[in-house]
């Protein structure tokens, strides 16, 4: 999903595009969600966690509202530039989402508004900031970013994170804070760390089903196991099934035997080849 919506757009997403690029059926998808809609809303939801991780992580330990402004900042700025797919999802293609996602995107924001509007525990008194001021600078801040993003800049976001705390503290602390925040150097983050990964699907011929998977999960598991072993592990009770399916897996080079084999009057030992291990942890199952 964080792949195709940076793509391409979150309207642009279809159950079939989804279930080509992620190698499963139409039926898998459907057991594990009701509707498009509920895979986008859960994707948005799991972006939304790693973002809130970052952030309390990387504020541990820091008292001051400033200090703690700029390391959530920093963070999250960095967490968007190594995760643009993720990144996107998250403030642009969330806007042309469905109302359970705006919804998730609407309490979000208040939370970071009451975080910001902590700042008045540091203005001095003569300071007073209108009501509205905390809403206004999430809002001035995610259109930078989100300007940033539809204008699919090279740039990192880490670079805007002087310029960024200046507007944010400025309302609360005045010029002279504002201006040291943009006088304090941020390094950006290199780019390298960029991940899009490689689609790990591409070329296979067989589409992976949850029985797939589970074979998969069980050789994992077990190297060496046999072809009874992997289908007491998967659940498979006919020989014939769980033969069709290793042999197709292994032609697909999923899969390796790695024992003497059934000419020489032993079991077969299957082993994941590296492409297996890759589709296996696309799957979530490792």
């Amino acid at each position: 999903m964080f792949e195709l919506a940076f793509e391409g757009g979150i309207q642009t997403v279809s159950v079939a595009l989804l279930c080509q690029r992620a190698g499963l059926s139409r039926r898998t998808f459907y057991e594990l969600f009701d509707s498009r809609e509920e895979c986008v809303h859960a994707a948005f939801a799991d972006a939304i966690d790693t973002a809130q991780d970052t952030v309390v992580g990387a504020t541990v330990g820091v008292v001051r509202w400033r200090e703690q402004v700029r390391a959530g900042l920093a963070a999250l700025l960095g967490l968007l530039d190594r995760e643009p797919g993720m990144g996107r999802l998250l403030v642009v293609e969330a806007l042309g989402c469905g109302v359970p996602t705006l919804e998730l995107r609407r309490e979000v924001l208040d939370h970071a508004a009451t975080l910001i509007d902590e700042g008045r525990s540091e203005a001095r008194n003569a300071r007073r900031p209108p009501p509205l001021t905390a809403e206004g600078i999430v809002g001035a801040v995610l259109s930078v970013i989100h300007a940033r993003m539809l204008a699919r800049d090279s740039r990192p976001l880490t670079e805007l994170t002087g310029s960024l705390m200046a507007l944010i503290v400025h309302p609360y602390l005045g010029s002279a804070a504002a201006q040291r925040e943009l006088d304090t150097r941020t390094d950006a983050q290199p780019l390298t760390a960029r991940r899009l990964p490689a689609d790990p699907f591409k070329d296979l011929s067989i589409r992976l089903t949850y029985r797939t998977a589970c074979v998969l999960s069980s050789i994992a598991h077990a190297p060496g196991a046999s072809n009874k072993q992997v289908a007491d592990s998967a659940g498979i009770t006919d020989p014939g099934q769980i033969s069709r399916l290793l042999t197709r897996l292994q032609r697909n080079g999923l899969i390796q035997d790695t024992g003497i084999g059934p000419t020489k009057g032993m079991a077969r030992a299957w082993s994941l080849t590296q492409h297996g291990h890759d589709i296996l942890q696309a799957t979530g199952q490792t």
